[in-house]
């Protein structure tokens, strides 16, 4: 399945089992520049991207909506937009030299610029599309702030990622090392086990 279908299922899912969370997140913007998106990061925004980001919009600036595992909120292009600039502001000194391996999917410290963030836990971790070359190159890694610490790859993509949601959701097992459950109030909850 393509990340349209994917995504598609895992919001009519929480439609049907977690509609407070389903009720948080925001059709895409209209029609993202991709172009300009480009010339800002720097880097070619992968197709399966550009799709996540034709479909999703996110949630509004400051709801939280744990619909990735563990506990990520989903952004839209504006979001992430956002986010990369205000992770970019207190760097701007190693921004243009990042430190570390330059290969996707490797360790580094702090935050390399060709990490394009698609989903934040509202405090300062963001799950982040790796846009390094190498042959991890649009993998989904999880990023810590606080440590400075990178995750090796969580996902081989954005594609990889929506299909291990939607089986999780749909099978009740688990996303990487979390499964879902839903609250009583209606929003989706990421048990890490």
């Amino acid at each position: 399945m393509d990340v349209t279908q994917l995504w598609k299922k895992i919001v009519v899912w929480l439609g049907d089992h977690a509609p407070v969370t389903a009720a948080t997140l925001q059709p895409p913007d209209p029609s993202p520049d991709f172009g300009a998106l480009e010339r800002e990061f720097g880097v070619r925004l992968p197709a399966e991207l550009r799709e996540w980001w034709l479909c999703c919009g996110g949630t509004e600036e400051g709801v939280l909506a744990d619909v990735l595992p563990p506990f990520y909120t989903p952004y839209g292009a504006r979001g992430a937009w956002q986010t990369w600039c205000a992770l970019r502001e207190p760097r701007t000194a190693q921004w243009d030299r990042p430190t570390g391996d330059h290969c996707a999917g490797s360790a580094t410290s702090g935050y390399h610029p060709a990490w394009i963030p698609i989903a934040g836990d509202g405090f300062a971790d963001e799950l982040v599309m790796d846009l390094r070359p190498g042959r991890w190159h649009g993998c989904v890694l999880e990023w810590e702030q606080e440590t400075a610490q990178l995750h090796t790859p969580e996902w081989s993509g954005i594609s990889a990622m929506l299909a291990d949601v939607w089986r999780a959701l749909d099978e009740g097992v688990p996303a990487g090392h979390s499964y879902p459950t839903v609250t009583e109030d209606g929003r989706i909850d990421w048990q890490i086990r």
